[in-house]
């Protein structure tokens, strides 16, 4: 029996995020699919988290166990060739019996990335969003401060998830500027159902002016998810990469 680690990138526009549906395609399914194909077995694949409808990664990590006699680093070359051009096996190598990819993850980091300009583009929409309204950055990196620490983000989570606890640590939490794109960067050790997506909201209700910085204290203290800015649409979200 071996444990298989797998490094993973692939667009999400086609796929109900990572997780197994009763209804419609996702990428766990899909890659349990090319690796059933190759080794003739029906694994559980063990994904790092469980990405919604449309979002990316870059570095998603999961893993699975096997008895089969492939060399661990020939299943990226063997499943690439299995699997749709949105979907890419970085890297696969074995790991420990005991490794898992989701509960021994220590952090990961996400990227957004919002187009701000007067008209919307006609490629790339799939990666960005398009937000009009002429935006305060300066205003927007000094909230970002707010966030870094352990705190309770509850004001910060989507309904619709059960968790022990809201409380997260973000370690970095910054953003950087490439022309009329504005990409956010967001570091922590676990992030709550939508909770990037929701950050990414709230730093524009304080780009647009209509809060300041520092009242990003008071949402977190309140715990009040009304007080916090929208969940942005999904495309723009990528998961970077995953810490162990």
């Amino acid at each position: 029996m071996k444990n298989i680690k797998l490094v993973i990138e692939y667009d999400g526009t086609n796929y109900l995020g990572w997780q197994k549906q009763k209804i419609g395609k996702t990428i766990q399914e899909t890659i349990e699919c090319a690796i059933e194909s190759l080794t003739g077995e029906n694994v559980d694949l063990i994904g790092s988290s469980r990405t919604d409808s449309g979002v990316h990664a870059r570095g998603f990590v999961a893993n699975f166990k096997t008895m089969s006699t492939i060399p661990s680093e020939r299943f990226r070359e063997a499943l690439n060739v299995r699997l749709p051009n949105d979907i890419v096996i970085i890297k696969s190598e074995e790991v420990e019996l005991e490794f898992h990819s989701r509960y021994n993850a220590k952090g990961k980091t996400y990227s957004y990335t919002i187009l701000n300009r007067d008209i919307p583009s006609a490629i790339g929409n799939d990666y960005v969003y398009y937000f009009k309204t002429s935006l305060n950055i300066e205003a927007m990196k000094e909230s970002c401060t707010y966030f870094v620490g352990t705190h309770d983000f509850k004001a910060f989570r989507s309904s619709g998830s059960s968790v022990k606890t809201t409380i997260r640590t973000i370690s970095d939490l910054h953003i950087e500027i490439n022309g009329e794109y504005i990409k956010i960067f967001v570091t922590g050790d676990g992030f709550l159902y939508n909770m990037v997506r929701i950050i990414v909201g709230t730093l524009l209700l304080v780009g647009t002016n209509k809060i300041k910085p520092n009242y990003i204290k008071n949402i977190i203290e309140d715990k009040d998810r009304n007080g916090a800015g929208m969940c942005v649409p999904a495309n723009g979200l990528i998961l970077e990469k995953v810490f162990y």
